[in-house]
Formats: C-alpha cells, sequence, structure tokens
C-alpha cells in the first residue's frame, strides 16, 4: 500500500498551486491526512461510498433551523478542539465554549425581562440569571451585547417546539453603566441531542449516549474585545462528566441557590450568578 499512495500522493500535493497560500496550506494538509487515513483503515469501496452517502445525508439534514453538519462536528469534539486553538487568552478570562445547533436571531430584551414566555413558565422553577461583563482585569464593560439561548424545562429549543413561539427561551440584553445584565426564566434541564439524523447514527454505531448536562449559552460582544460564545453549566447534573459535545469546562459550572425574594421574584425561585471576563482584541500572549 505505501508504495502505491505515496507516489499518488506525492502527484495530488504537487498540484495543489492556488494563488491563496492559506488555501494551500489547509488543502495540502487535509490530503495528506485523508490518505494516511486510507493507507491505515483501508476501507473497501463499498465502505467508501457508504461514507459520501452519509455526508451527503448530513447535508440533506440541515434547514434553517437545524445544522446537521454542526451537530456532528460536536459530537465528535471537533468543534471543541476548533475552539481550543482559536481562544486562548489571559488569566482570568472566560472559557470559550461551543456554540451548538441551534443557535438563532433573538429579541431584544430590556434589562430582567422574562426570556420564558411559553408553556414552561407554568411547570418549569423560575430562575434568575446575573452577573456583569468584564474585561480581564475586572473593568465593567458598559454597552456589551449578551446574547442568550436555552432549552425549556424538556429539553427542547423553539425551533423544535411548536408549542413555543420563535425567539422564545432568547434574548438580547445590553450591559449598563455597571456591565451589568440580568434576566428571568425557568431552570433548563439535560437533554438527547436529535438522534433522527446522522449524527444520532454515529452515536449510537459507536456506543455512546446522545445526553447534553443542562446549560445556558452565551454568546457576547463589546467593541475593542473578542466575541466570547460560552456555556453556563448547572451544577450536579448527572451528565457533566460525559457531554456528548465535550464542552464542560470547571470555570463554566454553577450552583443554582434557592431564594424565596428578591429580583421582583413572586415565590420562591433559582439564582445563578456568571460574570463574564472578555479578552481584548489585540491581546497576544507573551513566549
Amino acid at each position: 500500500m505505501e508504495d502505491y499512495v505515496t507516489p499518488l500522493l506525492r502527484q495530488v500535493l504537487s498540484q495543489i498551486d492556488g494563488p491563496d497560500p492559506r488555501i494551500n496550506e489547509v488543502v495540502s494538509a487535509l490530503v495528506r491526512h485523508l490518505h494516511a487515513f486510507v493507507e491505515e483503515v483501508r476501507p473497501t469501496e463499498g465502505e467508501w461510498n457508504a461514507g459520501l452517502d452519509f455526508l451527503i445525508e448530513t447535508g440533506r439534514m440541515c434547514t434553517a433551523h437545524r445544522n446537521e453538519f454542526i451537530l456532528l462536528s460536536d459530537m465528535l469534539g471537533l468543534t471543541s478542539a476548533v475552539d481550543a486553538v482559536n481562544n486562548e487568552g489571559p488569566e482570568g478570562m472566560t472559557p470559550s465554549s461551543v456554540e451548538g445547533p441551534f443557535h438563532s436571531p433573538a429579541p431584544e430584551r430590556q434589562p430582567g425581562a422574562w426570556i420564558s414566555n411559553g408553556p414552561e413558565r407554568e411547570r418549569g422553577v423560575p430562575t434568575v440569571v446575573h452577573g456583569r461583563v468584564l474585561d480581564c482585569d475586572g473593568m465593567p464593560l458598559p454597552g456589551a451585547v449578551v446574547d442568550v439561548w436555552q432549552a425549556n424545562d424538556t429539553g427542547l429549543y423553539d425551533t423544535q417546539d411548536d408549542r413555543q413561539d420563535l425567539g422564545n427561551l432568547r434574548g438580547l440584553f445590553t450591559t449598563d453603566v455597571e456591565g451589568r445584565y440580568w434576566f428571568r426564566t425557568i431552570r433548563p434541564s439535560s437533554y438527547p441531542v436529535p438522534t433522527d439524523g446522522t449524527a444520532g447514527r454515529l452515536l449510537d454505531a459507536i456506543g455512546r449516549h446522545p445526553m447534553r448536562p443542562a446549560h445556558f449559552h452565551y454568546r457576547v460582544t463589546a467593541t475593542g474585545y473578542r466575541p466570547l460564545t460560552t456555556h453556563v453549566f448547572l451544577a450536579g447534573d448527572p451528565y457533566l462528566g460525559s457531554d456528548a459535545a465535550y464542552a464542560v469546562k470547571d470555570e463554566l459550572i454553577r450552583e443554582p441557590v434557592p431564594r424565596t425574594e428578591g429580583w421582583g421574584m413572586d415565590g420562591p425561585y433559582e439564582e445563578i450568578e456568571f460574570d463574564l471576563k472578555l479578552v481584548p482584541l489585540d491581546w497576544k500572549e507573551e513566549r
């Protein structure tokens, strides 16, 4: 096999000579790894065609509200790997995490607004989430935009659930002069990623469960700072150690605190505090 593959690989690489050096570098590396895969695994023609059909089916599963390729990337740990090499920063920064396949435009909301306005509002545990957006030295960042989204108490996002209006359990909040944000919602639950597509078939084939621990999604932007996409995970969830998307980091886990009053709430609720520290755009690691 080596005598056959090596000359072919050299021939393919010799013809990668486009005008963009970075594209040449990326495609050359991809070709080298794919040829090494073929040499190691020695797939049959039937297996190779089945793999191509799998990718075609993955593309056909994609819609305006669901990206099966993102889900597949998450389930293989590739999204977390790309995240890791692109989001280094100074000590104290809030770690980034995967975006997931269910981000969509959120309505602008006022501080303290309820983002939960569907039937889950009557079933779920009322929850107040608040914190500040800061730089890595602890200085507040007023005017930062905090984009949040979550699943409901049964593990469904608005785009998956006909009983929810689009925009439910989502919100865009702007921080005040002290960098503060807050909103009211219900506690999310752990949930299985969609298993009716190619990502689900892959998880089943390799013997992995499809569960994600309960979490909130964040995307935070502020002028002069690197955009941050991350999660808040709820302490005590049984899937923290085996997240199907490999996205859990210890710094992102928070313990909901039971409360009986405050924050304009009527009756018992849970409180979650989560500050976010952003990295300046011009940050460079000292080596």
